[in-house]
């Protein structure tokens, strides 16, 4: 029987893979967008309306078996205000239709310097504002008496990405030149590729009566252990041995009063200084593999998907 889905953030990166992955699974997936428009992918039934609409979502999952949560605030705007609003109205829709919601988690949960090794259990002890919303978020789908689903990964990266690191500075747009490095030397990172990422969320939702009420899981993603494996993986996509820069993070402070993606990345220093890997033996047990796209073709799609040449 054919199951529908309700993807808010279809038009994003993670939402946007799941949303496809969905469709490939034989899932019918409605988008929730604020305006319509005829780029919009044709195969989802988008509805006009805002996640901040209480009355707007409701409309949209009526009938749904699953809700996937992957929207933001854009701009890292409101975010205080806005993320609480949209998630209850998520919750509300799910329970009204009886229906899994989904929630694509971080490592913003937890503390850096403690937490070498995530497993879905580890004590959550949130560092910056950022990695604080998130915790609360996950508290409200846990006490939302619902059925849901939280998948935690390491920083996204992919053809169509949204913010991150990749896309918004590491390797600019055009002929690159260089590589900026956000990271420390020889200290270990973790990165999801977001059609991996939409895969494994596709093949969750489709185990529903193998999963718990409240589920959790760790995507371990492509994992970079001393910082070289994801530069030199670059290096081979592009094709070309470009120089490695360190990120210039004194400078930062001097913009962030006037750029809050400045402030965002200052807050996610600690993560670049201290290794965060994801434990993804639960996720495994379930399905018997992560889906794993190979580091080298996974950036190739990438670039090419973003305008960046050799």
């Amino acid at each position: 029987m054919t199951k529908t889905a309700l993807v808010l953030g279809a038009t994003g990166g993670v939402g946007g893979e799941t949303a496809r992955a969905l469709l490939r699974h034989g899932w019918d997936v409605r988008g929730l967008v604020r305006s319509l428009r005829p780029t919009l992918d044709p195969d989802i039934r988008w509805i006009e309306g805002d996640a901040l609409d209480s009355a707007a979502v409701l409309r949209a999952a009526e009938g749904v078996s699953a809700i996937v949560h992957a929207v933001n605030p854009p701009g890292y705007r409101g975010w205080p205000e806005q993320v609480p609003a949209m998630l209850a109205n998520s919750i509300a829709a799910a329970r009204a239709n009886d229906a899994r919601l989904a929630l694509p988690g971080t490592i913003y949960n937890y503390d850096p310097a403690a937490t070498q090794l995530a497993r879905v259990d580890s004590p959550q002890q949130p560092r910056t504002r950022k990695g604080r919303i998130r915790m609360e978020m996950e508290r409200s789908l846990a006490t939302s008496g619902g059925r849901t689903l939280i998948l935690r990964a390491g920083d996204f990266y992919g053809p169509r990405p949204g913010n991150s690191w990749l896309s918004q500075g590491m390797v600019k747009p055009g002929t690159a030149r260089a590589i900026l490095y956000p990271g420390a030397k020889g200290v270990g990172h973790a990165w999801a590729y977001l059609p991996d990422v939409g895969e494994t969320f596709a093949r969750l939702l489709g185990r529903e009566r193998e999963m718990a009420q409240s589920a959790r899981y760790h995507f371990a993603g492509h994992w970079d252990a001393d910082g070289t494996r994801f530069v030199d993986a670059i290096r081979e996509a592009l094709g070309r041995r470009l120089p490695v820069r360190g990120m210039p993070w004194w400078a930062l402070p001097l913009i962030a009063p006037f750029n809050p993606t400045m402030r965002e990345m200052i807050e996610m220093r600690a993560y670049w200084r201290h290794p965060v890997q994801l434990d993804n033996r639960d996720l495994v047990e379930l399905l018997g593999e992560e889906p794993h796209t190979p580091l080298p073709e996974s950036l190739v799609a990438t670039f090419a998907a973003l305008g960046i040449a050799a």
